[in-house]
């Protein structure tokens, strides 16, 4: 079914990542990066579906070529540790076929990102035909009305004027020189105290002198403001409800039940989560007020431990009971009977609660085992990387050749740890988990979810065991009225009926609490009754008879009261 995710990352040259890298990774491509001298080759890698690059108005045509489009961006970006591309890897929902998928992630891209100034290279994979997601790399510098990239920061000195501080950037200082305001720099002060930062001013009418030549200014300069709106945590929120909101348009179309939402559960106002996809610990959740599961599994248990329990001291009270009254035999046949509904419906709720634990098992169990593969796979790439920059280190620097082979080997394991990660990341959020812990949680869960599956199971039969002795009980008792009393013994029961069922709802709902469900309780009446062979409309005629022939006794002398008050009145 359709499962939100759109994860956001950022590739930085600082955690070892290449722009050209990653996209000839994505695209299944071979670019030869002019930065670093390598030549990435992954044309032999399996799972594209579609690739595209998408181009806003003043972007230079030429960037349609995804390797000249990424060496630009290479080239641009100057320091080792420079935030080269923003990447999104979003799942795409099953329901859609492979146009659609193409249609969704293009409407998506081009009105979220390629209006707003960005260029964007998409792929659709889909390796195994049952984990499709697309990939959109996308630039974080703007373009100018030229097509030539912007600044993302400008440097921002911090200058003073009669006690305020205020920050310019190199070409609004010029003017604000004029109107007095002066940049800082750090001076030594007396012997024994720290440096400050003071004007030229100051620093010269006290006959200090200066420590260093670079003046005081903002630790990450000035954004540029385009930019500082993409970095922001609203566009990112944004860019989330964006992708659910054009997703759930193609889910309409093709009249797919489900839909995607990207807000969390609290967001959306549930306060219980009764499933296993709750990623917060379970007594944490407790002490909050929201059921949790694996508490619920506990508390579910000893409910039907004392259900049991009373059932079967019903039964025991059954069978000592002798009466052959009809008043005696009324009470026992709707005891029994209400004993019945109350087995029964146990009987759907367990039915329910099978089928519900059985479909969580089967939807979270391969995600949690594939999980486990993908770590596993994940450590080992991980220990392969550092083996390879431990040898690239203790390589001579007159080793140009081996030392590009490293590099080719280590770029290429960096793009398959980021893939990993990826499906590591999508496999937890699908599972609604946050870390390896919750996941290791989650499968201890899933185990006794198993477990407690097991048990239900065998409950059941136990359920159905006793209902087949208490229909033979039923029909022995109702053997020993004659023909000529069948009507007294319906009267009678019809009367002591409204008793019984105020006892079976109140004794559920004290056993079930919020789950006892009205409409499950009347589905288990109607069952046990076709089981009997009791005539329901029969019954319901009679108490409608009862009811009618009581209001009428009622209402015989209201009219001579009536004429009694008007004779009072005469007189």
């Amino acid at each position: 079914m359709a499962i939100y995710h759109l994860e956001a990352k950022v590739i930085n040259r600082g955690n070892g990542r290449s722009a050209c890298a990653a996209a000839a990774y994505m695209s299944c491509s071979r670019i030869y990066n002019d930065y670093d001298g390598i030549q990435h080759d992954y044309t032999r890698k399996q799972g594209l579906v579609w690739q595209r690059v998408f181009l806003p108005e003043n972007a230079p045509s030429a960037w349609q070529d995804r390797e000249i489009l990424w060496n630009a961006v290479e080239e641009t970006e100057k320091t080792k540790d420079s935030r080269l591309a923003r990447e999104f890897v979003a799942a795409l929902p099953i329901e859609l076929n492979q146009e659609q998928w193409k249609a969704v992630v293009s409407q998506f891209v081009m009105e979220q990102f390629v209006t707003d100034g960005m260029c964007a290279d998409v792929c659709i994979h889909d390796t195994d035909g049952h984990n499709p997601h697309a990939h959109i790399m996308l630039t974080v510098r703007p373009l100018d009305e030229h097509g030539k990239w912007q600044y993302k920061t400008r440097k921002e000195y911090l200058c003073v004027r009669n006690g305020e501080e205020r920050g310019f950037t190199a070409s609004e200082f010029k003017s604000a020189q004029a109107e007095g305001w002066e940049k800082q720099y750090l001076y030594k002060p007396e012997k024994g105290k720290k440096r400050i930062y003071l004007p030229p001013s100051e620093a010269e009418r006290r006959g200090l002198i200066r420590a260093d030549k670079h003046p005081k200014s903002t630790k990450y300069g000035r954004q540029n403001p385009i930019t500082e709106r993409w970095n922001s945590e609203e566009q990112l929120l944004s860019w989330r409800k964006a992708w659910a909101d054009v997703t759930n348009q193609y889910l309409a179309r093709v009249n797919a039940v489900d839909r995607i939402d990207h807000r969390s559960h609290a967001d959306r106002g549930l306060d219980e989560q009764p499933t296993i996809h709750e990623g917060v610990a379970a007594q944490a959740l407790e002490r909050k007020g929201i059921v949790s599961d694996r508490c619920e599994l506990n508390r579910q248990i000893k409910a039907d431990n004392r259900l049991l329990k009373e059932l079967k001291a019903q039964v025991r009270k059954l069978a000592k009971a002798v009466a052959n009254a009809i008043p005696a035999i009324a009470e026992r046949l709707e005891n029994i009977r209400a004993h019945m509904i109350m087995l029964q419906y146990y009987l759907l709720h367990n039915r329910a609660e099978i089928k519900d634990i059985s479909v969580r098992i089967d939807w979270n169990m391969p995600l949690v085992r594939e999980y486990q593969s993908v770590k596993i796979e994940l450590k080992e790439k991980q220990t392969k990387k550092k083996k390879l920059l431990a040898e690239k280190d203790n390589t001579s620097i007159f080793n140009p050749a081996k030392h590009i082979q490293f590099n080719k080997q280590i770029t290429t394991l960096t793009e398959e740890i980021e893939e990993l990660k990826t499906r590591k990341n999508q496999l937890m959020h699908e599972v609604d988990c946050h870390n390896d812990a919750e996941m290791q949680q989650a499968e201890r869960t899933l185990s006794r979810m198993a477990d407690y599956l097991e048990k239900m199971k065998a409950q059941q039969s136990k359920l159905t065991s006793q209902l087949t002795a208490d229909e033979k009980n039923f029909t022995e008792t109702k053997g020993q009225i004659s023909p000529e009393q069948e009507n007294t013994l319906l009267d009678t029961r019809v009367s002591i009926r409204d008793g019984f069922r105020n006892q079976i709802r109140s004794k559920l709902r004290e056993v079930f609490g919020q789950k006892f469900q009205y409409d499950r309780l009347s589905s288990a009446e109607q069952q046990i009754d076709s089981r009997l062979g009791e005539d329901s409309d029969l019954f319901l005629e009679r108490a409608t008879q009862v009811r009618h022939e009581q209001e009428m006794e009622r209402k015989k002398n209201q009219p001579n009261r009536a004429k009694h008050k008007t004779k009072n009145y005469e007189r």
